[in-house]
């Protein structure tokens, strides 16, 4: 094996290792957390009929869940489980975690998916229309309207929307994944994804143009660009051939960040429209102190972020690789 080799195959298993690590930690802090915040897991298992027991009843319940065990000997069999792939039944299904999971994650995906692709398919857009007309009308309108869209809450203008189209106008569902009788339908199903989309996309859209258009002007202002000018190539020509490329490694980054900002404001989006997802399931279990599930989608959560983060600097290092080890600059 060459050095180049060793290098790499060290890098990597330091990437793996890296990532291990903060999911640990993550774990342990919501484990913790969710044990320490005030609330009964017993209701989530036996609903009111809890208020009905006595205290030795409560006692064995609590007992048979493994509750009355010490927060890190608790810890170290949830781990011990999850290591050998199981993650515990849900308190309030009364099922497996990952069957719960597994029943929502893909209307989780599709609605994630589907908003990500086109907030930033427009964004680049969008930004490269603002960027080839700096200082005009449309470019000022796009940056006003960046800072203005970027500052309303998601779930605010879920409820406007609801209230418009849904209840004023009555052309859009108000919620749920698909009407009752119609889970095989695929139409029915894009159609209520028609509101939830559309408030993601309007939510992101306009701040990353705004990025998209500040990295290119950026670019315009470099040395090279301004030989290109003096050679007579076009302005729309140069941002297309040349500054598009060159603003693809930190735009990556851009993305990257964008999911757990994006994967957030879906989130709670989920739980405005009453979308069955990772959002709801999150919030339920939060609420009912559902804590192997708790910990399941929020590890979840947290491998989606720290992987794109890492897949993103990947990606980087392949496009330029003076993003190698941090060597090196855009300059």
């Amino acid at each position: 094996m060459t050095n180049e080799r060793k290098n790499k195959f060290k890098y990597g298993v330091c990437r793996i290792a890296e990532m291990i690590l903060i999911l640990l930690i993550l774990s342990i802090v919501v484990f913790t957390l969710s044990r320490l915040c005030p609330g009964d897991p017993l209701r989530s298992w036996y609903g009111d009929s809890v208020d009905r027991m006595s205290a030795a009843q409560k006692a064995a319940a609590r007992e048979s869940l493994g509750l009355e065990k010490p927060l890190p000997v608790q810890y170290g069999i949830w781990l011990k489980d999850v290591t050998h792939g199981d993650l515990g039944l849900s308190y309030k299904y009364k099922r497996p975690v990952t069957s719960v999971i597994g029943s929502v994650l893909g209307n989780t995906i599709v609605f994630g998916l589907i908003s990500y692709i086109l907030t930033f398919s427009l964004a680049f857009r969008i930004g490269r229309a603002s960027a080839e007309r700096e200082g005009t009308k449309l470019d000022r309108f796009i940056c006003k309207s960046g800072v203005i869209s970027g500052n309303i809450p998601v779930f605010f203008l879920s409820l406007i929307c609801i209230l418009v189209f849904a209840v004023n106008l009555r052309i859009l569902p108000t919620g749920g994944a698909y009407s009752y009788g119609a889970e095989g339908n695929i139409l029915d199903r894009a159609w209520h994804l028609v509101l939830p989309v559309f408030v993601i996309v309007i939510g992101h859209l306009w701040y990353y143009s705004y990025m998209v258009r500040n990295l290119l002007l950026e670019e315009m202002r470099k040395d090279y660009v301004l030989l290109l000018k003096a050679e007579g190539v076009p302005r729309t020509m140069i941002i297309k051939k040349y500054c598009r490329k060159n603003i693809l490694p930190p735009m990556i980054n851009i993305m990257a960040i964008a999911v757990p900002h994006l994967l957030g404001g879906t989130y709670v989006v989920e739980m405005v429209f009453g979308y069955p997802g990772l959002g709801r399931l999150s919030f339920e279990s939060a609420l009912y102190k559902d804590y192997n599930m708790l910990m399941a989608t929020t590890l979840l959560t947290g491998s989606v972020v720290v992987i794109s983060n890492h897949l993103a600097q990947i990606i980087g290092e392949r496009i330029d690789p003076r993003m190698r080890h941090g060597e090196g600059s855009y300059e």
